[in-house]
C-alpha cells in the first residue's frame, strides 16, 4: 500500500483551511518560501515562538519580528523560560528577547528593575537576572539570553549585533489534529515558516500538562506520556485524548494511584510530576524537590517543598522586591527596648551604658552595676524617686542616692552553701549532694563522690559564680530600699492616723457619758415636783 500525505495549514489570520482547531504544535525545522526563515519554532495554545540565527541589533530584530506580525519574545513565566531552552536547542551565542530599558537607570526595587517589555508593560511572574547585575546608569539597556549564560538575562548595548533573536506570535485560533488512517501521515504547517508531522506527542509535562486531555506523567525512561482517569483509556492513535473504558484494559488490575504506562509486553505504574513511586509499586509519594540544590537559585532565596512541587521564597529576614530578595530592616518596627542595629537577614539589640540585656529576653534591658556600689538612677523631677538594679538596695548620702549590693546569703536562699556575688548569689552543695534547681541540695547515691572543682569539697551551680539572678521559689529578690525621706513620711502618717483614732474614741466615750448623766438628772427633777405619768385608759 502506498503511503498518503494530508496537509493542514494555519492561515495568517489564525483560521485553518480545515474545519478543525489545533490542540498543540511542537518543535520542527522546515523551509518557508522567500525571506528570512526561522531556524526553529514552537507553538503552544494560541501562541507560536520562532528563533532566527541572524546577526542583528536590538532595533533590527524588533523590526523583523514586527514585519511578521509579532514582536520580540516576552518571558513572563517559567513556562516561557522552558520554551527558550527548546527554541535555542544547541544554538550558541546571544539572542535578543523583548526586554529593554527605554530611559533612566536600573531600579533595584522597581518591577523588572525598571526595564519594560516591548509590549510597553512590566507585567511578569518571572525574572532571571544574574547575581550582581550591573545597576549603573551606563549599563546596557537591552536584554539577551544564551546557553553560555544559563539563559540568564544579560544587559547588553542595544546597538551591538547579537547572534540572533526570538519572536512571539499570537493567533485567535489554531487547527485541530487530523485523523490519520493506517499508511497515511499528516503534516502540519504554519505561516511562520515551520511545521512537521506527528506533532501531538506530549512535549513536557511541566508545560500545560504536555497537551494531555487529562494528565501527563513521566515514566522511568524520562519520556512524557498522557494518561486518563479511572474508567477511561488513552487513545492509541493521538496519545493525548481519553476514550471510554475497554473491557480488557491492562491497567485496571494494577490499580495505579496516578498513571499506567507500557513496559515491554506488560504494564507498570508511574506517578505525576513531583511524585515518586512507593515500594508497593502502585502508590505515589511526594518527592522532595528541594533536595536538588539547584532549585531556587539566587541570593537569599530558599526552597519550600509543596505537594507535587516546590516554591521559592525569601529566607528569614528578607522580603520580596521585584525578582529579588532584599534585606528587611527589622529595626523599623522598634523590636529593641534600647538600641537596634540592622544586620543582613536579622538585627541585633544592645543597651545603654549602665544596662545589660535580659538573658531570657534579649530585646529588653535591665539596670546593671557589676560593682559593690554604684549611683542610683533617680527621677530628675523627684530626687527621692530612685531605682537600683536587681540585688541592690538604695542608700541616701546627703543629696545623693547610691545602690549597695545586697547580701542574699543572709536570707538563707540556699539549702547549704551560698556565695554572694554583685547583684546575685550562687548556691553550692557539700560532698555527697547534688545541686538541683540551682538552690536545692539532694543527697546522691554515691556518698563518697565529690562534686565541683577538685579539692573544693562543694558542688556549685553549673556555670559557677555569676552576677546573673539565680531562680528561687517564692520571693527571691528584695525590692529597692525605701529612701529615708519616704520612710519618715510613712512613720508620720502612721502616727497621725493612730492619734486621730484615739481622739475619735475619746470623743464618742465622753459624749455617751454626758447623755447618761443628763437622763439621771431629769428623772430626779420630776420626782421632786411630784410629777408622774398618767395613763389615759384609767379614766
Amino acid at each position: 500500500m502506498r503511503a498518503e500525505t494530508r496537509t493542514a495549514e494555519l492561515n495568517p489570520d489564525g483560521h485553518s483551511m480545515a474545519p478543525w482547531l489545533l490542540l498543540a504544535l511542537g518543535v520542527f525545522l522546515a523551509g518557508a518560501a522567500g525571506g528570512l526563515r526561522p531556524d526553529s519554532g514552537y507553538c503552544i495554545g494560541t501562541q507560536c515562538f520562532t528563533a532566527f540565527r541572524d546577526p542583528s541589533s536590538f532595533r533590527t530584530a524588533q523590526q523583523e519580528c514586527g514585519g511578521r506580525g509579532g514582536h520580540l519574545m516576552t518571558v513572563r513565566s517559567s513556562v516561557s523560560h522552558d520554551i527558550l531552552s527548546i527554541l535555542l536547542g544547541n544554538f550558541t551565542g546571544r539572542f535578543w528577547i523583548g526586554l529593554h530599558r527605554p530611559t533612566g537607570c536600573p531600579e533595584e526595587a522597581a518591577a523588572l528593575r525598571g526595564f519594560r517589555w516591548v509590549t510597553n508593560d512590566t507585567e511578569s511572574d518571572f525574572s532571571n537576572w544574574p547575581p550582581g547585575s550591573d545597576s549603573s546608569c551606563s549599563s546596557g539597556r537591552c536584554v539577551s539570553v544564551s546557553h553560555e549564560n544559563d539563559l540568564k538575562w544579560i544587559q547588553d548595548p542595544c546597538g551591538e549585533r547579537a547572534a540572533g533573536f526570538l519572536c512571539e506570535h499570537s493567533f485567535s485560533e489554531m487547527c485541530r489534529t487530523l485523523a490519520a488512517e493506517p499508511g497515511q501521515s499528516v503534516t502540519y504547517r504554519t505561516p511562520l515558516g515551520f511545521g512537521g508531522e506527528d506533532l501531538l506527542a506530549p512535549w513536557n509535562c511541566e508545560i500545560l500538562e504536555g497537551g494531555c486531555e487529562f494528565r501527563c506523567a513521566v515514566d522511568p525512561n524520562r519520556d512524557p506520556s498522557c494518561y486518563c482517569p479511572e474508567g477511561r483509556t488513552l487513545n492509541t492513535h493521538n496519545r493525548l485524548t481519553c476514550e471510554e473504558h475497554v473491557a480488557d484494559d491492562p491497567c485496571a488490575a494494577l490499580r495505579c494511584q496516578h498513571a499506567c504506562y507500557p513496559e515491554g509486553d506488560s504494564y507498570a505504574c508511574t506517578c505525576d510530576q513531583g511524585f515518586q513511586l512507593a515500594a508497593d509499586g502502585r502508590s505515589c509519594v511526594d518527592f522532595n524537590d528541594c533536595s536538588d540544590q539547584r532549585q531556587c537559585p539566587g541570593d537569599n532565596f530558599m526552597c519550600v517543598n509543596t505537594p507535587g512541587g516546590f516554591q521559592c521564597v525569601c529566607a528569614a529576614g528578607y522580603k520580596k522586591s521585584g525578582a529579588l530578595c532584599v534585606d528587611e530592616d527589622e529595626c523599623v518596627s522598634a523590636p529593641c527596648e534600647h538600641m537596634c542595629t540592622n544586620t543582613a537577614g536579622s538585627y541585633r539589640c544592645s543597651c545603654y551604658d549602665g544596662y545589660r540585656q535580659n538573658q531570657h529576653e534579649p530585646s529588653r534591658c535591665a539596670r546593671h552595676c557589676g560593682r559593690e556600689e554604684c549611683a542610683a538612677e533617680c527621677d530628675p523631677n523627684d530626687r527621692f524617686q530612685c531605682f537600683c538594679p536587681e540585688g541592690y538596695i538604695s542608700e541616701e548620702r546627703g543629696s545623693d542616692v547610691f545602690c549597695i549590693d545586697m547580701d542574699e546569703c543572709s536570707f538563707h536562699y540556699c539549702d547549704q552553701e551560698c556565695s554572694n556575688t554583685f547583684g546575685s548569689y550562687v548556691c553550692a552543695c557539700s560532698p555527697g549532694y547534688s545541686l538541683v534547681d540551682e538552690f536545692r541540695c539532694v543527697k546522691t547515691d554515691d556518698e563518697d563522690s565529690e562534686g565541683g572543682p577538685e579539692g573544693s569539697g562543694m558542688t556549685a551551680a553549673p556555670d559557677g559564680p555569676t552576677d546573673l539572678p539565680v531562680p528561687f521559689p517564692g520571693p527571691t529578690r528584695r525590692p529597692s530600699g525605701v529612701p529615708v525621706g519616704g520612710l519618715v513620711a510613712i512613720i508620720v502618717c502612721t502616727a497621725a492616723s493612730t492619734l486621730l483614732l484615739v481622739l475619735l474614741v475619746h470623743y464618742f466615750c465622753s459624749r455617751r457619758e454626758k447623755m447618761e448623766n443628763h437622763g439621771e438628772l431629769k428623772a430626779s427633777e420630776e420626782e421632786a415636783h411630784g410629777l408622774h405619768q398618767v395613763d389615759s385608759r384609767a379614766s
